[in-house]
């Protein structure tokens, strides 16, 4: 959780401050309207007898004589009121007392609480793009050993769940902790005794809490797993519907995927579960401890042994109580907080996945080289997939400049390999490749990819227009420049045949488009890169 502050939370670090600020103000207003029950009990059952006169501030010289000399003045006060206007007037006043406070008490809260709003989603965001941007750069040897799916449910379900647990505990991390502490400060100032008392007891509850939300982690991180699986499952389905049918193979996936769903649902039964246990064993716990302060309180009473007046113990079980309620939501916010992190590790693989197609520290400038008139030489080329078997073996290839070249073999021989390991989407594990004598590892990965187009075998289009798709990776191509690329890959006649041309949207990987029409527009924008 504090390496994930750390990382995003940098950024909005005065809104913090001023949540935190703004979160101190609203305890001690809190405080403040509370402390109005000690005279109002002590005005209704005329609980107090002595006489109190004002006391200068000036004698002031220590932290607990200005405890002492402040209560004494406010009680000195109210008397001066009750002598002069009475006790309902003093009432009345009291309570005009206590709605200012809660005003200023409300009013602080609701600042504090939207000083939060642009961590919240700015945090999300920045997740988001930050997820994004690393997927976009890694090799493409880091999703050949990953499921397609797994990695969707990263970007969608595991940033929702540290969403809807870890960013929204914002307010709870940052606001009870500062009243719990300022409370507990209080608590100490009005009898030590009880409050040590207190302290003793409420670490068993918080032991007990802490080992149920460690068991929550663990179940959370399989259940994001097993969501990433469906995903898998259901985005292999969709792509592969037309050989699922060919092969009437539909009753089998349907098992599939309900075994799978069915072992979710078993999961998540046990996730939420023990998330709704949070709430029954902190309330009982809490009213256990009260329970019990209650017992203590009033034996040092009737005693005369706590230092504390009766109505000053109601006030004492009144913030006491009130920190019942920021730990039960503290121990929530753990328990989704636990939750989170599971989703978190998840993206963290993703995140801290390292990219072995790296560039050079003293790169060589790609404009220094015509790449129109620049042979190209493969060098005793290996290359493997994994350590076992070579793909690539030994393989010397000169490439003439201005020269077509076709590299023909068997399926599996390793062509398609050769021809990507050009723009290094993979490395090589001995030899060399230059262009113009030059070694590719000694240019910037982005400038040796931009001197080469690509058609794949399977046409790789995206959901958008003609235009856009054929002008995909290149810069202020014109409209004239497009139709040129469209006419040398016979593309230009069918796109017109089109209602809006050139802005005509293709659909989801070209499926408005014939396989043939698919592969001219490929052609065409490798034309016009």
């Amino acid at each position: 959780m504090f390496s994930l502050f750390r990382r995003f939370l940098s950024p909005y670090k005065w809104y913090v401050i001023a949540n935190i600020f703004l979160n101190l103000i609203t305890a001690i207003f809190n405080l403040f309207s509370f402390a109005s029950i000690i005279p109002i009990l002590q005005i209704l059952f005329g609980m107090d007898t002595n006489t109190h006169t004002h006391i200068p501030f000036s004698q002031i010289s220590s932290f607990d004589s200005l405890l002492e000399i402040s209560k004494n003045n406010i009680y000195a006060y109210i008397e001066s009121l009750i002598n002069q206007h009475g006790a309902s007037t003093a009432l009345m006043l009291l309570g005009v007392y206590l709605i200012v406070m809660t005003l200023l008490k409300t009013l602080s809260a609701f600042l504090a609480a939207t000083s939060l709003v642009p961590i919240r989603t700015g945090i999300l965001r920045d997740i988001r793009n930050t997820v994004y941007s690393k997927i976009t750069s890694l090799h493409l040897g880091y999703f050949s050993n990953e499921k397609k799916g797994d990695i969707i449910s990263r970007m969608t379900n595991d940033v929702v769940e540290i969403e809807a647990s870890i960013i929204a505990s914002l307010e709870t991390i940052f606001k009870n902790p500062i009243m719990i502490l300022l409370y507990l400060i209080v608590l100490f100032t009005m009898s030590w005794r009880l409050t040590i008392f207190v302290l003793i007891l409420l670490p068993i509850s918080g032991l007990l809490i802490g080992r149920i939300g460690k068991s929550l982690k663990r179940k959370s991180l399989l259940g994001q797993q097993l969501s990433g699986e469906l995903i898998a499952q259901i985005e292999e389905t969709l792509g592969g519907l037309r050989i699922i049918k060919a092969f009437n193979a539909e009753e089998k996936l349907n098992q599939r995927f309900q075994a799978l769903n069915e072992t979710i649902r078993h999961t998540f039964n046990r996730i939420h579960t023990r998330y709704f246990l949070a709430h029954p064993v902190s309330e009982f716990l809490g009213t256990a401890v009260i329970a019990i302060l209650l017992w203590y309180g009033g034996y040092l009473i009737l005693s005369g042994n706590g230092g504390i007046t009766a109505p000053e113990f109601i006030y004492y079980l009144v913030i006491f109580y009130s920190i019942i309620n920021p730990a039960k939501d503290l121990s929530k916010a753990g328990y989704s907080i636990q939750k989170g992190m599971a989703s978190m590790e998840r993206i963290d693989k993703i995140l801290n996945a390292e990219n072995p197609i790296c560039d050079p520290a003293c790169p060589v400038d790609i404009k220094s080289i015509d790449a129109h008139k620049s042979p190209i030489a493969f060098d005793n080329v290996c290359f493997s997939y994994d350590s076992e078997h070579r793909v690539i073996d030994n393989v010397s290839l000169h490439v003439e400049a201005g020269k077509t070249v076709a590299i023909v073999g068997q399926s599996g021989s390793g062509k398609s390999t050769l021809v990507d390991l050009l723009p290094r989407f993979w490395d090589i594990d001995s030899g060399s490749i230059t262009i113009d004598g030059i070694d590719i590892k000694d240019f910037k990965v982005k400038d040796l990819r931009s001197l080469m187009g690509n058609v794949n075998q399977e046409a790789i289009l995206f959901n958008d227009t003609f235009y856009n798709n054929i002008t995909f990776g290149v810069e202020n191509a014109t409209q004239e420049e497009v139709e040129a690329a469209a006419r040398i890959a016979n593309a230009h006649d069918f796109i017109m045949d089109t209602a809006d041309g050139y802005q005509t949207n293709i659909g989801d990987r070209g499926c408005k488009l014939s396989g043939g029409q698919r592969q001219r527009l490929s052609i065409a924008r490798a034309i016009l890169k």
